[in-house]
């Protein structure tokens, strides 16, 4: 078929925001196209606008605002959008008018059938295994279990990451990590790779998936089909938990992406410790939230790793799970259960607390306070410490001047 260009030219500012957060742009697809490409155009200084696409077939992928354009086709697609033949009848750009001025700018979609653009090429990383993982630490665990160290939360370049799944594996095995969930901003374009890549790097890639409203955004972990951000939350939650997933409420208390929608009952997992509260260590806001929530939520934390600009790595602060094997499978069944706890780092000598039963182990923590949601407090001695768990949890390891260390449900 001889090529073709669509372009759609639009005036959108604050107004048009209020009233429709996320704009449809429509096209048609011919039959026999054989891949297409559509590109965004608009002065990203004045405004954040995100991107992505709806197929006949269903949704084929979002970058949000980390790209300006992408590409599909048969075998291969920019990441964050799935690889396949376009198949003719009415497509639809999704453009999530996140940031807009009160004076409407011009933008315009452009889309190219077939498309004339090369894909962007994804740097492979060496493969990195550690000498050490962090679970050769041999935290105490119930019989049949072993703690295993990893983060619930990072992002490549199939989403607004600035690394490709190989650069993002190879750094978290370096940090001595035995598991990372990848959770890409509405995508699964990411979920077929994750195997592959975790084999080359000798780290489990736990399958998730960033569930992003301006209103506030969820983690869907496991292997489950694309949650529609554009429904009801109660839909993700029972969408999630019909397909055997997890789902998680994510940095509940975060500047401009706190959790701001009406939601009962809440999902069953939280990510109590997101990397933001490393800047306020001493910040009670996050005791006051688990003082409403359920007590059994489930406790998770990430770091939200996008770049080497944020100056830390995948793993802080560190998620252990307390699992049968490091598997994706297992580690997801862990967390279900609630066999979770929380350090600032993987590290050998972090501070850490964590469950055995009914009781709590303090290592490495001499002179630390542990205290419970009550407000009950007690000053640790030695680097072991066993104490029975008869407070109310979440338990917590601080300094001694409030600095938080470590967390266990």
């Amino acid at each position: 078929m001889s090529g073709q260009r669509i372009v759609h030219r639009l005036v959108l500012g604050r107004e048009h925001q209020q009233a429709t957060p996320l704009l449809t742009v429509p096209f048609e697809v011919p039959a026999g196209a054989t891949s297409l490409e559509v590109r965004l155009v608009h002065d990203r200084k004045a405004a954040t606008i995100d991107l992505g696409l709806e197929g006949p077939a269903g949704w084929r992928g979002w970058s949000g605002g980390a790209r300006e354009s992408f590409v599909i086709q048969p075998g291969d697609a920019t990441p964050g959008y799935l690889p396949g033949a376009p198949e003719p009848g009415r497509w639809d750009v999704q453009l999530g008018l996140y940031r807009m001025p009160e004076r409407p700018l011009p933008v315009s979609v452009e889309i190219h059938l077939p498309s004339r653009s090369p894909l962007p090429p994804e740097l492979l990383a060496r493969p990195h295994r550690s000498r050490l993982r962090a679970s050769a630490r041999g935290l105490p665990a119930a019989p049949g279990l072993v703690w295993l160290a990893g983060d619930f939360h990072s992002h490549s370049t199939h989403s607004d990451g600035e690394q490709s799944l190989d650069e993002l594996a190879g750094l978290a095995a370096g940090h001595g990590l035995d598991f990372l969930a990848v959770t890409e901003h509405n995508t699964v374009s990411h979920l077929p790779h994750l195997a592959g890549v975790g084999a080359r790097h000798g780290i489990s890639l736990l399958p998730g998936q960033e569930v992003t409203t301006p209103q506030g955004h969820a983690n869907a972990f496991g292997e489950i089909p694309w949650v529609d951000f554009r429904r009801e939350p109660s839909h993700w939650r029972t969408d999630v938990a019909r397909q055997g997933g997890l789902l998680s409420i994510n940095h509940p208390l975060v500047e401009d992406t706190s959790w701001g929608h009406l939601l009962d009952p809440l999902p069953p997992a939280l990510e109590l410790w997101h990397v933001s509260w490393f800047l306020h260590r001493t910040d009670t806001a996050p005791w006051a939230l688990m003082a409403q929530w359920p007590q059994q939520t489930v406790l998770l934390g990430g770091s939200d790793y996008h770049h080497p600009r944020h100056g830390y790595l995948p793993g802080t602060p560190t998620t252990w799970v307390a699992a049968e094997e490091n598997s994706p499978r297992a580690i997801l069944e862990a967390a279900r259960a609630g066999r979770t706890a929380l350090t600032m780092l993987p590290t050998q000598d972090a501070p850490a607390l964590v469950r055995r039963e009914d009781e709590l182990i303090a290592l490495d923590a001499d002179g630390t306070v542990l205290k419970d949601l009550e407000g009950r407090s007690q000053l640790l001695h030695g680097r072991r410490v066993v104490i029975p768990a008869t407070g109310h949890g979440p338990y917590r390891l601080e300094t001694p001047a409030g600095e938080l260390l470590a967390i266990s449900p």
